[in-house]
């Protein structure tokens, strides 16, 4: 059974830092990519941060773009999420998910990690 485990999160004071990891076990397939999503209670998980994991093809929404940096480990089959310059909005579960080669959907998920940015 696939699992992906994130691990990092937790407080921070604004204008802080913080490194999420997410080590995915139990592959016997082609990881297509890896993401970062996050969830406030109440609203829709948003997409923030995907890399290809065949070469090295990243996206970023606007939000987290300049402070936010995504980076994997094929070998580990990790991936990573460091968070610049952390703002009281930031504050969220922050899930990791990854895709098959051939999907065309996230089709595994963590199980969250509590990022909180206090003012």
């Amino acid at each position: 059974q696939v699992q992906l485990v994130e691990s990092g999160g937790g407080l921070v004071q604004a204008g802080g830092s913080l490194r999420l990891s997410c080590a995915a076990s139990n592959i016997t397939f082609s990881i297509g990519a890896m993401a970062w999503f996050r969830q406030v209670p109440g609203k829709e998980r948003d997409f923030l941060t995907s890399i290809n994991w065949n070469g090295n093809s990243m996206y970023y929404v606007d939000s987290v773009k300049g402070r936010f940096t995504i980076s994997k480990d094929n070998a580990k089959n990790t991936v990573a999420l460091q968070m610049n310059m952390l703002k009281p909005e930031d504050t969220a579960i922050y899930y990791c998910a990854l895709r098959t080669r051939f999907s065309v959907r996230w089709d595994y998920w963590g199980q969250g990690t509590q990022v909180t940015v206090s003012s």
